[in-house]
């Protein structure tokens, strides 16, 4: 390493945000990146520690003490190579990714971690302001036609993968943007959407076809009576379809189908999955009009889920205007500081307060929601309890339970699978999750049970991360190369 002794003289250095009471009146994102210096610094941090675990803890495998060690000796330029080298889009993942790999970071043992995602940030954007960021078409085509299902993460890394390989690649969405849950499941206050458009712009140039709004699936109801996954389709395109047209079929899509809540009360009005909710305010970001949009103005919302999702939900409500945010999770408060010693390299068990809790709200732990309360119809309270865990099983509280006050109820509580009705026009099987069964093995990885037809991303391993999304991508596209061509350069 180019600064041995950086990590005893130098500190963490975190990102910063720009005040709340300014960013709360907008949805752009307000996160104050590291200047040269400051990266310089961190970069300087970097152990030569013999065994990078942070390698490991990244699923993508992003070659860290490389890009580190080149950004503490300037060569910028250098850094974005090895960076781009296994990962397509680190613009997403420096900005929403939390970082397992600092979890893993040796310097984690006992100090803070490196500041290796505001590293990967100031590179990538870095790279786009001085032009390196490229298309990189292929010199010959194959002849061969793949359709890639899905345009979120996983998709559009598979997409670019094959498209560079020679692929004449087609990337279908049933909304009418692409970037799946990063475009409709993301606020804008986390990741612009301008950063998913430069890169469809890229893929153009290296030879993909976006085809939006077309639902892929069975001719007549293709994701199941009365689903509330968002679908803005106009049109639909068989399985049979896509077989004849296609030499192979990667799924791509994501575990949509929400959890659900039921419990007395759920069909009242104002009680909604989250991904009902976040879509609307993108598609207004975006410049779009939408009917009886879901808004929290005045209201006094309760979040059920204590994750991303909820978080986010949190800090569009507050966007919003709402009177009162509260984000209810049903597991105890965890720690503030993980038990190093007992969790290193692993994904550390601890409180994570994000940037929309910070905006105002208030978080209850280990409470459960035991019915929803109205009138005429309407939702105007849930009635809760208190739990605790004895013996790995919750037990209520005895004598603790409430009304709170509710105008609007979010759920966020996570996804349960992709949605069945996809697998099955295609006649894939699935796991106990209901998630496509596809291994990850390094021969003939990602393929179904139906010939020609792969799966990768969400659909197949569950909910789960985008850089986990970006790997299988990545993986799946290489598999699909090889049982086209009976081998392949990509890399896995």
């Amino acid at each position: 390493m180019g600064k041995i002794t950086g990590f005893m003289e130098h500190e963490r250095i975190e990102e910063g945000y720009k005040p709340v009471d300014e960013r709360v009146k907008h949805y752009k994102e307000f996160v104050v990146g590291l200047d040269e210096a400051q990266a310089k610094v961190q970069g300087a941090r970097c152990m030569d520690c013999g065994t990078p675990f942070c390698n490991s803890g990244c699923p993508v495998n992003n070659i860290i003490p490389d890009f580190n060690d080149l950004v503490y000796r300037a060569d910028w330029e250098s850094a974005f190579v090895v960076l781009d080298s296994t990962n397509n889009f680190p613009e997403f993942t420096g900005r929403i990714c939390p970082a397992p790999c600092e979890a893993a970071c040796v310097l984690n043992v006992n100090d803070d971690p490196v500041g290796i995602k505001s590293i990967e940030h100031a590179i990538i954007d870095r790279a786009w302001d001085e032009g390196w960021v490229a298309a990189r078409p292929a010199k010959h085509k194959t002849g061969k036609k793949v359709a890639v299902v899905g345009s979120g993460p996983a998709g559009m890394a598979a997409a670019q993968q094959l498209a560079r390989v020679g692929h004449d690649v087609t990337l279908f969405e049933k909304n009418d943007r692409i970037g799946g849950l990063l475009r409709y499941g993301i606020p804008d206050f986390k990741m612009e959407k301008v950063h998913i458009d430069r890169r469809v712009e890229q893929m153009k140039a290296e030879g993909v076809t976006f085809r939006t709004g077309v639902m892929v699936g069975a001719a007549k109801d293709p994701l199941g009576k009365g689903s509330k996954v968002t679908n803005w389709a106009k049109e639909t395109v068989t399985p049979e379809q896509l077989d004849k047209e296609f030499d192979a079929v990667l799924l791509t899509g994501g575990a949509e189908q929400s959890r659900d809540l039921p419990v007395p009360g759920r069909d009242l009005d104002g009680i909604h999955f989250a991904m009902e909710f976040l879509p609307q305010q993108n598609k207004i970001n975006a410049g779009d009009k939408v009917k009886g949009q879901l808004r929290a103005d005045g209201k006094h919302v309760i979040v059920i889920g204590g994750g991303d999702t909820g978080s986010d939900c949190v800090g569009t409500s507050n966007r919003h205007g709402a009177a009162s945010v509260t984000q209810f999770e049903l597991m105890p408060q965890p720690p503030e500081e993980e038990n190093r010693p007992m969790t290193w390299p692993y994904w550390p068990y601890k409180l994570r307060t994000s940037s929309s809790h910070e905006e105002g709200c208030e978080r209850e732990f280990a409470i459960s929601t035991k019915e929803f309360i109205g009138e005429k119809g309407k939702i105007t309270g849930l009635k809760t309890v208190r739990v605790e865990w004895k013996d790995g099983k919750m037990v209520e509280v005895a004598g603790s339970e409430q009304v709170l006050k509710a105008d609007l109820v979010l759920l966020a509580m996570g996804f349960v699978s992709p949605v069945a009705n996809v697998l099955d026009a295609f006649g894939v099987e699935k796991d106990a999750r209901g998630n496509a069964r596809a291994s990850v093995d390094f021969i003939g990885g990602y393929a179904t049970n139906v010939p020609k037809v792969f799966a990768a991303g969400d659909i197949r391993r569950g909910q789960s991360l985008v850089v986990w999304a970006i790997r299988e991508g990545r993986q799946a596209a290489r598999s699909v190369d090889e049982f086209l061509m009976g081998f392949s350069d990509l890399p896995r």
